[in-house]
């Protein structure tokens, strides 16, 4: 038995080390050759510098690559295992599969746990410290002063978030304007905006198209054009700052918890009844849950990636013994296609990460129960020989 399971752990890690390898190069490519290479080509950076934005990549890479090669790595070596019937000859001495697999089983658990420092920490870390090298770089950044994807608190009043800044042009604003005791006044939300500097007064320009503004008291306003002026230095800040999909688990944990403490309904409401006060407190938090969703969102995505090897792997296994092959072409497209099938639930809850009313954060641990539950199922029936 010890020596069964000596063999198939070093047939795992073999194959697991070369399909990282290969993944995490495609992964690579479309970064290197679309924020590196031309820098490197115009003779901008060093290749030393270029060496050391790829590094700053892998980890990022292996997000994705640890999982899929995962999958792979069992698909190839039990569709060998068993077309070259050494399967069978094991249950023919009295080993049964589940007893077979049990350090595969363990080494999935184990990768789980590399792909949650991954996940949560160093991946995030590595992305941002490649976003301020290709900064330094010289790269062009259109979302310098107000950048998309983040959560803006530097300017004492207000809270930015802006969801797409393609040089000025923004989409999907929502603004909310607090006073000195952090209350909340006034929430002004608009489907498309610009911003444009004015170097003379050192400030920018933020005009909102089609915007709708809702004051405290429920009141609500609607505006073709809505303008907002903002003073440059207290915008700097917020360029240096990580987008929500790159913050480790700690900053987006804090960065949950300090909005929640920094958006609070105004004490008193004067001039209300309490089914207004009641409406007006039910619209607060929806607004509040519109803030928050992207946050949640990605905290549930790192945490349910971590657990994508575990289920790939009980996946893998009686796959890979089902279809019997040999060849290492059938095992990639079959890893490729349940690889797809797994990151399409991701794409759905990405998209709909704007949309609390569909609860995104669900979303993304629903691949990782079908594939463990389907993978367990098929698991049994075939350590039954069914």
């Amino acid at each position: 038995m010890k020596t069964l399971h000596l063999y198939l752990t070093r047939q795992i890690l073999g194959s697991l080390v070369m399909t990282v390898m290969v993944f995490t190069f495609v992964l690579l490519v479309g970064n290197v050759l679309k924020d590196i290479l031309p820098l490197l080509m115009s003779g901008q950076v060093s290749v030393g510098s270029v060496a050391t934005a790829v590094g700053l990549l892998v980890p990022f890479a292996w997000v994705f690559a640890l999982p899929m090669g995962m999958l792979t790595a069992t698909l190839l070596v039990f569709g060998r295992f068993s077309a070259d019937q050494e399967l069978t000859a094991a249950r023919a001495s009295g080993i049964s599969l589940l007893a077979l697999v049990s350090p595969i089983l363990l080494l999935s658990l184990v990768l789980c746990g590399v792909s949650a420092l991954v996940n949560l920490d160093l991946g995030p870390r590595c992305r941002v410290a490649f976003t301020n090298l290709r900064f330094q770089f010289g790269a062009q950044m259109s979302a310098a002063l107000l950048p998309e994807d983040r959560i803006i608190t530097d300017r004492p009043g207000f809270i930015f978030y802006i969801g797409k800044n393609h040089n000025g042009a923004l989409q999907d604003v929502m603004i909310l304007m607090l006073d000195g005791q952090a209350n909340l006044e006034r929430t002004v939300m608009a489907p498309r905006g610009q911003v444009e500097a004015d170097s003379v007064n050192k400030r920018l320009q933020l005009t909102l198209f089609d915007a709708k503004s809702i004051e405290a008291n429920g009141a609500t306003m609607l505006s073709q054009e809505f303008p907002i002026p903002l003073e440059l230095e207290s915008l700097q800040k917020a360029a240096l700052k990580p987008k929500i999909e790159d913050m480790t688990f700690r900053q987006l944990w804090h960065e949950l918890r300090d909005l929640e403490r920094r958006i609070r309904l105004p004490v008193s409401l004067k001039n209300l009844t309490p089914e207004q006060l009641q409406e007006r407190k039910q619209q607060f938090l929806e607004q509040r849950k519109d803030l928050t969703t992207p946050i949640v969102f990605q905290i549930h995505r790192q945490v349910a990636f971590s657990f994508a090897c575990l289920g790939f792997t009980l996946l893998g296994i009686p796959l890979g013994i089902r279809v019997h092959r040999r060849e290492t072409n059938v095992g990639i497209a079959m890893a490729l296609l349940l690889v797809a099938v797994y990151y399409s639930f991701v794409l759905v809850g990405q998209a709909l990460q704007h949309r609390p009313e569909f609860v995104p954060y669900f979303i993304v641990w629903a691949p990782n129960f079908l594939f463990q539950a389907v993978g367990a199922v098929l698991l049994w029936r075939a350590n039954q020989g069914l």
